[in-house]
């Protein structure tokens, strides 16, 4: 019994800092933006919405939790530290990806970050708030239902927010519609990954 929950408390250990450092570092790139916007590679990108909606991407789950979670022990025995890194972990890694301007410079990187980051969100949402009793095809389905709605969120308020108004309006349309699709594709593969891995958890 010793032998088998030490190395899952050091796991879960290992997720906890994992989630406080990547919020640290979310932190650091925000305060760094504020400071120096021409350094920060979202400058006319709509940067003062980033610099509201990033922080609060990245607290949105401890900010239930203490709100309202932490009286759910039914359905977590502790703070979701692996769902709270996955929810955090968009949010730095577009922010790093605008700070070294590879959104510009790589031409893939843009369509790959969609898939990416999509996933990841979504599998800490499905972590955080989907009960682990729930079929692949209904893991799948709240899967598909968050990740392609927060994807059109997503793609509307880039539009409103600095698109219309920028040189990128020309190819809009085609680029929004393989992000949308990258999107929904990556939820879809969380949704499918977050149910194979409680599956076997739970064998």
């Amino acid at each position: 019994m010793v032998a088998t929950t030490v190395p899952v408390r050091r796991a879960s250990n290992l997720t906890r800092y994992a989630a406080l450092a990547a919020k640290l570092a979310l932190s650091a790139l925000l305060l760094s933006a504020l400071i120096w916007p021409d350094l920060s590679g979202i400058k006319g990108k709509a940067s003062t919405a980033r610099l509201v909606v990033y922080p609060l991407g990245a607290m949105v789950l401890p900010l239930w939790w203490w709100a309202y979670g932490r009286t759910r022990s039914k359905l977590h025995r502790g703070f979701p530290w692996a769902a709270d890194l996955l929810m955090t972990l968009p949010w730095l890694v577009d922010l790093i990806g605008n700070r070294l301007n590879l959104f510009d410079t790589v031409t893939w990187w843009d369509d790959a970050m969609h898939f990416l980051l999509w996933g990841l969100l979504t599998a800490g949402v499905l972590l955080a708030f989907a009960t682990p009793t729930l079929s692949r095809g209904l893991t799948t389905f709240a899967a598909l239902g968050f990740g392609a709605t927060a994807a059109v969120v997503w793609e509307v308020g880039e539009y409103y927010a600095f698109i219309r108004h920028s040189a990128e309006l020309q190819t809009a349309y085609t680029d929004t519609l393989g992000d949308l699709t990258l999107g929904t594709l990556g939820a879809l593969l969380a949704g499918l990954t977050v149910h194979q891995a409680r599956h076997r958890k739970a064998a």
